[in-house]
């Protein structure tokens, strides 16, 4: 009976010891955990709205889901009221933000647009790849301005909301849509279909598809050559979303990375000032950097996105091998 007690003793003090230590391991700083916060989606346990599942399929909108709507807003009401405003002027004369929008379109217009698809179809065309462009650039902006983490702030000091709030439930998750890999898909899926209709639209069904491969080779060639070709057409919508989002994601994840140096010497050292100290010699500079970096790399994601857009639609019309 006394043995029996002291193993029971035993066991209680080192399942304690085992609660106190993985109650220490959660009070101390995560940096994957952090940064991984930071820039994803939304999870399931957050979602803004719960809608479904149906189908085996949740239709419940998430940070990302709500960014995209946001951004989508955003670039429809700024452009249009620009626009507007400018129509209004009796003398016409662009000033201000339109100097930026008219720069922007005749830019896009001259060196993406009419080189890759041609005068013919510029006008068709450039619609859309406009709309991509300001869409992800305006997306990538948003994603850099710190409007959730002031709401965070707001939040924690004013509005105290609470956990199951819709508030709390925004504040989840990273803010920059283009970071999201489903959604630079469904921006890739929009440029897929857009080379179909452009082909088929050009060429005829048939004739769209027979492009994909030059007329007059020895038939054992096409055996090797059309899968190349056919993986070669899924690989492009493939390309553009892995390129957009990673390099969105990656941005994010450098500078968070850099400045959870100040929490993690913080702790190593045990000391607030050793912190300081790194945050202010080393991981704020860094970050600085860094963060102006990433404003040259936003405006350079949304061009190379609507630049490949362009060449792979102006590939179909103007089929050549």
């Amino acid at each position: 009976m006394d043995a029996k007690t002291g193993l029971d003793t035993t066991m209680m003090e080192q399942a304690h010891e085992a609660a106190q230590a993985g109650h220490a391991a959660a009070g101390k700083f995560n940096a994957g955990e952090t940064i991984i916060g930071h820039v994803a989606n939304s999870s399931a346990d957050h979602p803004l709205i719960h809608i479904g599942p149906f189908f085996g399929i949740d239709f419940s909108v998430t940070k990302h889901v709500f960014m995209v709507w946001l951004v989508a807003a955003v670039t429809f009401v700024v452009i249009t009221s620009l626009v507007r405003r400018y129509l209004k002027q009796p003398e016409r004369v662009p000033t201000g933000g339109m100097n930026v929008l008219e720069f922007l379109v005749e830019f896009l217009r001259d060196t993406v647009a009419e080189p890759n698809l041609g005068k013919k179809y510029m006008s068709a065309w450039a619609p859309l790849l406009l709309t991509l462009f300001f869409f992800i650039l305006t997306a990538n902006v948003m994603g850099m301005i710190p409007i959730f983490d002031v709401l965070t702030l707001l939040d924690h000091y004013v509005l105290h909301s609470a956990e199951d709030s819709l508030v709390k439930g925004i504040l989840h998750g990273g803010a920059t849509a283009t970071a999201n890999f489903n959604v630079t898909a469904g921006l890739a899926l929009i440029t897929f279909v857009s080379i179909m209709i452009a082909g088929t639209k050009k060429h005829g069904f048939v004739q769209h598809w027979k492009n994909l491969v030059p007329p007059g080779l020895a038939t054992p060639v096409y055996f090797l050559l059309v899968p190349l070709e056919f993986i070669g057409m899924l690989v492009r919508p493939f390309a553009l979303t892995m390129r957009l989002a990673a390099n969105m994601a990656g941005g994010h994840i450098a500078i968070l990375a850099i400045l959870s140096f100040v929490f993690i010497f913080t702790e190593m050292f045990a000391s607030s000032a050793a912190g300081m100290g790194i945050g202010f010699g080393f991981s704020l500079p860094l970050a600085v950097a860094i963060s102006g970096l990433e404003l040259i790399v936003i405006l350079v994601q949304a061009y190379v996105f609507t630049l490949l857009s362009a060449v792979f639609i102006g590939m179909a019309i103007h089929a050549h091998h």
